[in-house]
């Protein structure tokens, strides 16, 4: 059984691991002009913008041109992945 659990707390790590890295693609590309019709482009803003628009909704951090929404999504997907994998944690040793 333990096993499961340390199966499940790596997959969550590194689902948590791999969407921090699309969005930090996301805001790096946002620095130049991207083509809107690559498919790279297309999938990046189509993994985050749902996720940001959110986000810019309840906290608007857009101030004279910086959107900052990227940064306080990097924050809360890094404190989330920490609670979650606490609680996998601490559910494995009850087992």
């Amino acid at each position: 059984m333990d096993v499961l659990w340390t199966a499940l707390y790596q997959v969550v790590s590194l689902v948590f691991q791999i969407y921090i890295f699309i969005v930090i693609a996301r805001a790096l590309i946002s620095w130049v002009n991207p083509d809107p019709y690559n498919p790279i482009v297309r999938f990046l803003y189509n993994a985050t913008e749902p996720v940001l628009a959110r986000l810019r909704r309840i906290l608007p951090l857009q101030f004279g041109g910086f959107d900052l929404t990227p940064i306080a999504l990097l924050i809360l997907l890094s404190v989330v992945e920490q609670v979650l994998l606490k609680i996998i944690w601490q559910l494995s040793r009850g087992f």
